[in-house]
């Protein structure tokens, strides 16, 4: 049995746009109409990029065509949908360090041993192997990790003057750009600073580093809330704020309070999901196994119920920590399940930025008002 264009287009003619109250096929919706055996498509374009009834009319065209030819016609997955191009909202800092770095994301978590710094270290790889260009600041003033997580301690970035000012050139592995104040301490010393002066060290690395451009530079922050968050959302447009978090009860409870930190009225930086690490416990000789030693599934319930993306679980692996301690993140591995753990981990950080990126406007530093 044969079928033509008019067969399809009296179909979608009972079908109306929500909005204008039009039928689809009146409003000029539908397009490029074909057959290939017992198969039909059409391409179905909206004139709004944001269209909210995307999904939901290209649901009601497949049930119409189903309901009215059965089997004799195949529609599933054939719709093409066509929607305009929003142009991407681009990030602004005033500072000439950051001018053309385009999204700046702060790595949080609200408190200490979840592993925050090793999740900011492997995404920075992973991202820097999608072919982006990352930047990474140790902004953990008083734990300072990274140059040891990128094999970089013996390594002691250069200061140049470049028209008359100071400019510090990060030091780079593994295809990210670095600065810690770790370069500048003997890692043997404790560092005993008041807050006043690790907020200054901090702003010294975000101002005076020569960055150049950068797709993303992540921000390695302290655990906790502290006058270091206020100095980082002060300083800079925080594209926005990811939150890592175990999945054991009293680390989610305080994951909570980094969220409310972020969102708050006086800071208001977009959190971007949540990570939880240490998700389960894997053998490497027992790939298949999981020993969920914190707790089943914690993060994700916080994600469901803050509603923000779940954006990656992180098991516990052997060589995470070897990797940790010997400077080979294990993100440059692929080809394992770790690997592909914070290779996937990159792939939903990029798509939750670009989303964010197209929906909000650039986020606004924070200005502190005295009285």
């Amino acid at each position: 049995m044969s079928f033509s264009n008019s067969d399809i287009l009296n179909v979608l003619r009972t079908i109306k746009h929500p909005e204008t109250g039009q039928d689809i096929v009146a409003m000029g919706m539908v397009d490029n109409i074909w057959f290939e055996g017992d198969k039909t498509g059409f391409t179905l374009s909206f004139k709004k990029a944001n269209d909210p009834f995307v999904e939901s009319l290209r649901k009601v065209c497949v049930q119409a065509i189903e309901n009215s030819f059965g089997e004799k016609l195949q529609i599933r997955d054939n719709i093409t949908v066509k929607v305009p191009e929003k142009k991407a909202v681009q990030q602004k800092n005033t500072s000439k360090a950051l001018e053309n770095v385009k999204n700046i994301i702060v790595v949080a978590s609200g408190k200490g041993g979840v592993g925050k710094s090793t999740i900011a270290t492997n995404l920075s790889v992973a991202l820097a192997k999608t072919g982006a260009k990352v930047g990474i600041v140790d902004a953990d003033i008083f734990g300072p990790s990274i140059p040891l997580m990128f094999n970089l301690e013996e390594q002691r970035p250069l200061v140049r003057k470049i028209d008359g000012e100071d400019w510090i050139t990060p030091v780079e592995n593994y295809g990210v750009k670095v600065l810690s104040i770790g370069f500048f301490i003997n890692q043997q010393d404790a560092l005993v600073w008041r807050g006043p002066m690790a907020s200054s060290a901090l702003k010294q690395l975000l101002q005076q580093g020569e960055w150049g451009e950068l797709d993303y530079l992540i921000i390695d922050s302290p655990p906790g809330t502290s006058d270091i968050h206020l100095t980082l959302v002060q300083e800079m447009s925080v594209t926005g704020a990811i939150i890592v978090s175990t999945p054991q009860q009293v680390a989610t409870a305080d994951a909570l309070k980094g969220i409310r930190m972020f969102t708050g009225k006086s800071i208001n930086v977009p959190v971007l999901g949540l990570v939880e690490n240490m998700s389960w416990f894997t053998p490497e000789e027992l790939p298949n196994n999981k020993y969920y030693l914190f707790g089943k599934d914690g993060c994700k319930t916080l994600a469901q119920n803050e509603n923000l993306p779940l954006l990656g679980q992180i098991p516990i692996v052997q060589s995470i920590r070897e990797g940790g301690d010997s400077g080979n993140p294990a993100a440059l591995n692929e080809n394992t399940i770790i690997g592909n753990a914070f290779k996937n981990l990159a792939a939903s950080v990029i798509k939750v930025i670009e989303e964010r990126n197209l929906n909000l406007a650039p986020t606004q530093k924070v200005e502190i008002k005295h009285k």
